[in-house]
């Protein structure tokens, strides 16, 4: 039995207490929580190691280790342990996300060892939703994109995540990873968007992460031709419709707090904001 203060990789059978950690805050976790509980604990179906702190032998701390470093309900000396096993590993992630606290500390750790990083967002709000809004009708166009049409929702994709990290997905291995991910949202029916007559995106969003308490939001899109035409709220909207009806009690997102334009549509569709994450890009 572990009895002092101490990090190990978790296994497959530390599942249980893992989704515990995971649940005490669904909200935040929601994207490593969705992960786990498709995967497991197995770093090749989970695509990472997840470590674990524990304290008088209780699993109280996670670090997810994959394309994402991303701390979880890490308390400041988890925090130290995690950046000391990532240290010894050497950087393989290609950001670091997650709670604003636990991810600067992180990184304040693991910055003279592993060089600057490409870009530093040090306070993205996460915001949340759980009803519908007054006043906006969901865009009755925007709609869940089907399978055989891969090819109409692909280059917004890579257009909405070029201009949001600032990298196009189809480098290094010619976007074999992103198409996949991009078709495992599509063929679970999370990816939405509404086309113009042309068959062209206008709009586009999914919900990239999903567990029975909370949904997260991402990768919303609006062609540059379109903007600023009031599209974007009645489309969030819609997307929220179907994210509450379908798939979580709560709806979240995060988003870069220089976007003072996606902040203040997400405010009309009703989005508070209940925290903020942190995002370290390499």
């Amino acid at each position: 039995m572990l009895t002092q203060t101490t990090t190990r990789v978790l296994e497959p059978s530390d599942l249980d207490a893992a989704l515990a950690v995971l649940d005490r805050d669904p909200i935040a976790n929601a994207f490593v929580a969705s992960r786990v509980q498709v995967a497991g604990l197995d770093p090749w179906r989970l695509g990472g190691e997840m470590w674990g702190w524990y304290e008088d032998g209780m699993l109280t701390s996670l670090c997810y280790a994959g394309a994402n470093l991303v701390p979880i309900c890490a308390t400041p000396r988890a925090v130290r342990a995690f950046a000391d096993r990532a240290r010894r590993a050497g950087r393989r992630c290609s950001s670091i996300v997650g709670p604003a606290e636990p991810t600067a500390q992180l990184w304040r750790l693991l910055e003279p060892n592993w060089g600057r990083a490409r870009e530093v967002r040090a306070h993205q709000p996460l915001m949340v939703a759980d009803r519908l809004p007054e006043g906006i009708a969901p865009d009755s166009y925007v709609r869940r994109i089907r399978k055989d049409e891969m090819e109409t929702i692909m280059p917004a994709c890579v257009a909405m995540f070029t201009e949001e990290v600032g990298v196009s997905p189809l480098a290094g291995d010619g976007g074999l990873l992103y198409q996949a991910r991009v078709a495992e949202l599509v063929g679970s029916g999370r990816s939405f968007a509404r086309l113009d007559q042309d068959g062209r995106v206008v709009f586009k969003a999914e919900i990239g992460a999903a567990t029975r308490r909370a949904c997260q939001i991402q990768g919303v899109w609006v062609a540059p031709e379109h903007r600023g035409q009031g599209l974007a709220a009645p489309a969030m909207a819609a997307v929220l419709r179907y994210a509450l009806a379908d798939v979580a009690p709560v709806a979240s997102l995060y988003v870069n707090d220089f976007n003072t334009a996606a902040r203040a549509t997400y405010r009309r569709v009703g989005f508070e904001e209940v925290g903020a994450f942190m995002s370290v890009l390499f």
